[in-house]
């Protein structure tokens, strides 16, 4: 009897964890791999009719199309270019800004607050406030710019300006959510390390330099990851700034609004499932290399 009851105590914990899992993984399964595989097998349907559900064979056609499309090249050079500023910079910004508010000085629930205010405002509301802070005229950048004798910039109607216009704003979209990660890491970082370093006579910079960052890197590491993925997926911040266009010229095409403009306006279903193959393989890409950067560095942390 005690021998049963054992080995039904052990199917029970073995079996009991994949039960608790079972809705997450069934989740997963419709609402993440079905559409990504639907969308792979899409992209070598040629001339797919959606209202039909016809297509005239399988080939490697839409590829071919996307790859030689300017639109599609401009696109690829613009999300590149977002994400390599954006990532650094909002991660750096971030990094410092969490410093801060793991101070303990007064008022800091209320800086605490006002930085994370951001995250529950709608981005289409924020895009629209922002549209009025670039305003030539009237916005505060071109105001704080005069106070320098600076002339009023054109941000969202110059294309040289653009794409600094939407990189400015990303940066800012993104970092409440940077600042709480990191802000968290720091929060578990062993104050033992800091009261050994004070006593050794060392200042705030070196402090945090050699303690800070090195022990947050792990955090920095994830941040960089999921803004890395969230930065190639732009069109949010896009499309309330330019009032649904992408760039005062259509010079801001990002890959998600090609994709956006070639399923809703081409009608190229399949044509756009390709696209969205392509950028699905740029974020593995950009994602692998990261994950070969933080083992190198960490193999050669260890060995010396």
């Amino acid at each position: 009897m005690l021998r049963k009851n054992l080995k039904n105590r052990l199917i029970k914990d073995k079996v009991e964890p994949y039960v608790y899992l079972l809705p997450f993984m069934l989740f997963l399964i419709v609402f993440t791999i079905y559409p990504v595989i639907n969308v792979f097998i899409l992209s070598f349907k040629e001339n797919y009719s959606y209202l039909r559900g016809t297509f005239d064979g399988w080939s490697l056609e839409n590829y071919k199309e996307v790859l030689t499309d300017d639109k599609f090249k401009q696109s690829m050079i613009n999300t590149f270019l977002y994400v390599l500023f954006v990532v650094p910079v909002s991660t750096a910004i971030a990094t410092f800004i969490a410093h801060l508010l793991n101070q303990k000085i007064k008022g800091i629930a209320f800086f605490q607050t006002a930085f994370f205010m951001p995250m529950v405002t709608s981005i289409t509301a924020v895009g629209l406030i922002w549209r009025f802070m670039y305003n030539k005229k009237y916005g505060v950048f071109n105001y704080f710019l005069s106070l320098f004798g600076i002339e009023p910039i054109g941000w969202l109607t110059d294309s040289a300006w653009s794409l600094v216009a939407l990189v400015i704003f990303g940066i800012w979209n993104i970092l409440p959510f940077t600042i709480i990660l990191l802000l968290a890491g720091m929060q578990n970082i062993d104050e033992m390390y800091y009261t050994a370093a004070k006593v050794d006579g060392a200042k705030p910079a070196k402090i945090f330099f050699r303690i800070t960052v090195p022990l947050l890197s792990p955090t920095i590491f994830l941040v960089s990851i999921m803004n890395t993925i969230s930065s190639f997926k732009v069109f949010s911040e896009l499309f309330p700034l330019f009032n649904g266009k992408p760039g005062p010229y259509f010079n801001l095409y990002t890959v998600v609004y090609y994709i956006r403009y070639a399923m809703m306006e081409k009608r190229k279903y399949g044509y756009a499932a390709a696209a969205a193959v392509i950028l699905f393989i740029c974020i593995m890409i950009f994602t692998f290399i990261e994950l070969l950067i933080k083992k190198h560095k960490r193999f050669g942390a260890s060995k010396w």
